[in-house]
């Protein structure tokens, strides 16, 4: 996903700083960073850490007024400002039909690999409004919930 960011970031002239978060004790010196180096948002990605500290980061985000995006919806539901991703319970689903294929004697090398094919977007618009952030209404007509 790194690699596609940076490239998507060149192609548009966006600089990326690209900050790691091992332990969460790293969050405050990364958002530290961020402000001083002038960043202007900032997207997440995956990992079991950052969801499980999803209210601290979007906590973290709003204090340092970063306007953020994350990819999963429980981040914009802890306060984040935007959340734009797969669907997991129809991730889940999906492998299920994996699994059940598998026991029935398929060769797991056989199986295709699978895209998620439907995403989700939320926007938070009490976290909007803390930043001072007008959302474009084509980007709320598009929104699978608006969070008030």
């Amino acid at each position: 996903m790194l690699t596609e960011a940076e490239l998507a970031a060149q192609s548009i002239g966006v600089r990326l700083q690209i900050l790691e978060a091992r332990v969460p004790d790293d969050f405050t010196s990364a958002f530290s960073a961020m402000v001083r180096d002038g960043a202007g948002g900032l997207i997440t990605f995956g990992s079991t850490m950052f969801f499980a500290e999803r209210s601290r980061i979007a906590a973290l985000a709003a204090q340092n007024r970063l306007p953020a995006i994350y990819g999963a919806k429980e981040f914009a539901e802890a306060g984040g400002l935007i959340s734009y991703g797969s669907i997991f319970t129809e991730q889940w689903r999906r492998a299920a039909t994996y699994v059940d294929k598998i026991l029935k004697g398929a060769n797991p090398a056989d199986l295709p690999i699978e895209q998620p094919t439907k995403f989700e977007l939320r926007v938070n618009m009490k976290a909007a409004k803390a930043l001072g952030l007008t959302i474009p209404p084509s980007l709320l007509a598009r929104a699978d919930e608006v969070i008030e």
